[in-house]
């Protein structure tokens, strides 16, 4: 039987692996279809019987958890999914372990010439890019900053990883039938990111630095990195929404103390969090659902968009807009200029015989 003390610790390590919610104001997006799906459902129930043939998916963060599930449920409705990694020997063993089609690239989210490299990959495939799943995450646990290139480490590899990712692929999903770029952002956007917002002021974050309160930093720059695609590519066939998986035992823990991934083994295990097929079920949804498809700028959690009333900086579209600004200045040498479709020789080519 396990002892007072030792119950004890566990329902503290769960406690501190819990975001601190209590009292947070939701309400449904106006105008955004209400789902049948909820926190209960997984990645299969939400994408039923659709079929995916033909179209070509990305999913940054392949190897584990919501992203691995993510892609093995989209691969098995006959999407081809591209599946990314920070070595393409992760990768590789990912996706041959997933029935379906499957390719596995290089993605080191920190190094923006990986990413640029890994876009152009995928660029040299001779297809639309249907589907963009912005999965691939970094939670620290250092209890000191980390610096990329004089970039706080959570909001270089989270936020301006992917920034340079979507930038470098906006032509492909110009092609599609109707695209989408889907971002795995979390309530610490909301629960633990600065009470000001995006710290413009403190991105080596030189003041008041903590891991927890840094990863929040960074997932609310996913949500208005979501925003403000939303806004930016209006009147296009291309969709960007952000969400919350879920509290989830995934290995994005990895680097945290023994303490704080017992207490999200624990806060799963005692049912405050998800499954892992839970957890991939919203980006599944936001990434297919035909209901969605004029739905842009949003954030979902459990399958349904949500307004975060009266906390955070979650739907600011200022901020949003100063982000935007602020991270094309930062990464400005790795990024493309869009005037539509992104077509190479052989397509063109194509498209002239067409003609």
């Amino acid at each position: 039987m396990m002892t007072t003390s030792r119950r004890n610790f566990l329902l503290l390590a769960a406690a501190a692996a819990l975001p601190a919610c209590a009292g947070t104001k939701k309400i449904a997006t106006p105008g955004v279809p209400l789902s049948p799906f909820d926190e209960d459902s997984t990645a299969d129930e939400v994408l039923g019987d659709l079929d995916l043939t033909g179209k070509l998916v990305v999913v940054t963060g392949c190897t584990s958890g919501i992203g691995f599930e993510t892609m093995r449920a989209l691969a098995a409705r006959g999407a081809w999914v591209v599946g990314t990694s920070r070595t393409r020997e992760a990768a590789d063993a990912a996706c041959k372990s997933v029935p379906g089609q499957t390719t596995p690239l290089q993605l080191e989210l920190s190094d923006f010439r990986s990413v640029v490299d890994c876009a152009n990959a995928i660029r040299s495939i001779n297809a639309p890019l249907d589907i963009l799943i912005c999965n691939a995450g970094y939670l620290g646990a250092g209890g000191a900053p980390q610096l990329v290139d004089g970039i706080e480490r959570h909001f270089a590899i989270n936020h301006l990883g992917h920034f340079v990712f979507v930038n470098r692929l906006l032509g492909r999903l110009y092609m599609a039938d109707q695209g989408r770029i889907v971002v795995v952002a979390s309530r610490a956007a909301y629960t633990s990111a600065p009470r000001a917002g995006i710290e413009f002021d403190n991105l080596d974050a030189h003041r008041d630095y903590e891991d927890r309160r840094a990863y929040g930093h960074s997932k609310l720059a996913n949500a208005l990195f979501a925003l403000q695609l939303g806004t930016l590519l209006r009147g296009t066939r291309i969709t960007a929404n952000a969400l919350h998986p879920g509290v989830i035992n995934t290995e994005i823990d990895r680097n945290m103390s023994r303490f704080m991934q017992t207490g999200f083994a624990v806060a799963t295990a005692l049912g405050y969090g998800k499954s892992i097929a839970q957890g991939a079920a919203t980006s599944c949804y936001v990434a297919t659902s035909p209901a969605l498809g004029a739905t842009s700028g949003k954030y979902f959690e459990d399958c349904n968009a949500v307004t975060i009333v009266g906390e955070g900086h979650l739907h600011d579209a200022e901020m949003a807009a100063r982000l935007w600004q602020v991270s094309e200045d930062l990464t400005r040498e790795f990024l493309v200029t869009h005037r539509g479709e992104d077509l190479n020789d052989f397509e063109r080519a194509a498209r002239k015989r067409r003609e």
